[in-house]
């Protein structure tokens, strides 16, 4: 199943500058969500990393990553008008550079679950090579 990026902002409350996913391109609610960002030379990070060489910051590789999660997890029907707020990033490692033109695909697991709290295994990557990964935590809030 699909979602477009108004169906996405439907599910979690993230919009321009800061909403980092473009499509969902499958997904179970509750268990796991598929994604894809095509990056391009026009978004604002790119203004100061780096003028000369542009690069996507490691850190909005992680956001995009978690956001793909929190469509995962509230998708949801219990979850539905919720939010899913960071509660820690662990084992994050960085494997190559994202950069304008690229397709970052991403996908996260959610693979332990405790009430409200949660942990999602996220991997981006760039035909078909890894360039990011990490075990983020979150905790799902009214």
């Amino acid at each position: 199943m699909e979602l477009n990026s108004n169906q996405i902002q439907e599910i979690i409350p993230h919009r321009y500058p800061f909403l980092l996913v473009d499509k969902i391109t499958d997904f179970e609610p509750g268990q796991w969500a598929k994604g894809i960002k095509c990056v391009t030379a026009n978004e604002m990070h790119f203004m100061g990393h780096f003028p000369q060489h542009h690069v996507m910051p490691g850190v909005l590789i992680i956001e995009a990553l978690a956001q793909v999660g929190a469509v995962a997890i509230l998708s949801l029907e219990e979850n539905k008008g919720k939010i899913a707020l960071f509660g820690g990033i662990k084992e994050a490692r960085f494997k190559g550079q994202v950069q304008p033109g690229d397709v970052l695909e991403m996908e996260t697991e959610i693979i332990r679950r405790k009430g409200p709290v949660g942990v999602g295994s996220a991997v981006a990557k760039v035909n078909g090579k890894v360039v990011a990964k990490a075990e983020l935590t979150f905790a799902v809030m009214d």
